[in-house]
């Protein structure tokens, strides 16, 4: 079903970016009663280098020149990697392409010597933890101690 999907590598400004940046603030928002822009906002404080190399990475997932899917990780210790901003275009949901942007996530993840990834959600996103449960990754009793938000959701994955 993934048939035609191939994954570029930007930054957290480039134009193919937008479209995860926007349908995330407006899902966010209508989820936890927020504002979008608050949303908008929110997503683009976190410094984009930390999502570029060597730490982190962004990838998008094009069907043809179309924005489909998309997230991002960034180192949380040594051994770790964070994922963060995984979204699908609501338009193209149920199709695989959240599952073929994790495995190629992880081999990115992989690829730059990580052995686990961490990530937290929020409690209002049950697609997002199923996702997550049917690709390997073991949910946690509670979320790891971190600076920054921290969700109550939490999961990791070792790597093989």
């Amino acid at each position: 079903m993934t048939e035609g999907l191939r994954f570029v590598a930007v930054d957290q400004q480039d134009p193919l970016a937008e479209p995860l940046l926007g349908e995330l603030a407006v899902e966010y928002a209508d989820r936890y009663d927020g504002r979008a822009e608050a949303v908008l906002a929110w997503l683009r404080r976190y410094p984009a280098e930390e999502f570029a190399p060597p730490d982190g990475a962004m990838l998008i997932g094009l069907l043809g020149d179309t924005p489909v899917t998309g997230g991002a990780f960034r180192r949380f210790d040594a051994a770790t990697a964070e994922l963060k901003r995984i979204w699908t275009d609501s338009a193209y949901r149920r199709r695989g392409f959240a599952r073929a942007l994790l495995a190629a996530l992880e081999t990115e993840i992989a690829a730059r010597g990580y052995r686990r990834i961490y990530l937290t959600t929020g409690d209002r996103q049950p697609e997002a933890e199923a996702l997550y449960l049917a690709t390997g990754y073991e949910r946690l009793p509670e979320p790891l101690p971190a600076e920054d938000e921290v969700y109550p959701v939490a999961f990791l994955k070792t790597l093989p």
